[in-house]
């Protein structure tokens, strides 16, 4: 207790998403050591927003594939920082039952809730990607691949990032899933490891001093939609 109340004072803060990205990718040339391997069979997927501009930096310093992929928070009643689960363009579902459980949360809210985010799935969508003749390129993109990289600026409660696993796990069988987050609390990430294969942290604070990712960055300012359409651009994606 005493070391983890000390190791807290001086937990690594990142510059921004950009130092996050090239310290993640730096990072994963260790994991995935055959060059070849980083160019041909492996795609990078960020999560929009804010993990675009991580797995955008990421996926250029493995000389691999990039695209997204877009769950959604499924939040709790009267606190929309919550989550209760997350959700797919799909409809496929990932549900705390334990937190739903504990707040009492009905089936009506649940799907109310879930409505509202598969509009919000489908209009990220339509502006980042174009709707769904870039969805078809990239499911023909993604089963050729044998590593996907799953990336996020950072994790509270793992949702949105356990969603897109299962998701991905469920549709494509990759050969090996690794999860990239540069800002997890040690709780949730050890539930990420349950979801993958390899997962890889930069800062690991403990669950009784983390209350935000963006406390562990100097500076995390909001990620626009221009930014995404951008970087989707760069890649020749939209």
């Amino acid at each position: 207790m005493l070391l983890d109340r000390i190791s807290s004072k001086f937990q690594l803060r990142l510059k921004d998403r950009a130092n996050a990205g090239n310290i993640l990718g730096e990072a994963l040339k260790d994991i995935i050591k055959d060059e070849q391997e980083q160019r041909e069979n492996t795609i990078v997927l960020g999560i929009p927003r804010g993990g675009v501009v991580v797995a955008d930096i990421v996926a250029r310093k493995l000389s691999c594939e990039f695209d997204i992929i877009i769950p959604r928070k499924i939040r709790a009643p009267h606190n929309e920082e919550v989550a209760i689960g997350a959700v797919m363009e799909d409809s496929y579902t990932y549900l705390n039952d334990e937190v739903v459980r504990e707040l009492k949360i009905s089936n009506e809210y649940i799907e109310k809730e879930k409505a509202e985010q598969l509009r919000e799935i489908k209009r990220r969508l339509e502006t980042y990607r174009g709707v769904i003749k870039n969805s078809v390129s990239l499911e023909t993109r993604v089963r050729t691949k044998g590593n996907i990289i799953l990336v996020d600026d950072g994790a509270a409660t793992g949702a949105t990032i356990i969603a897109a696993a299962r998701w991905i796990k469920r549709n494509y069988n990759p050969k090996k899933l690794i999860i990239c987050v540069a800002v997890v609390p040690k709780q949730t990430r050890d539930l990420l490891k349950n979801e993958s294969d390899y997962i890889e942290a930069i800062t690991v604070p403990s669950d009784s001093n983390f209350k935000s990712v963006g406390q562990y960055y100097q500076s995390f300012e909001a990620v626009s939609d221009e930014q995404v359409v951008k970087v989707m651009r760069n890649h020749n994606l939209l």
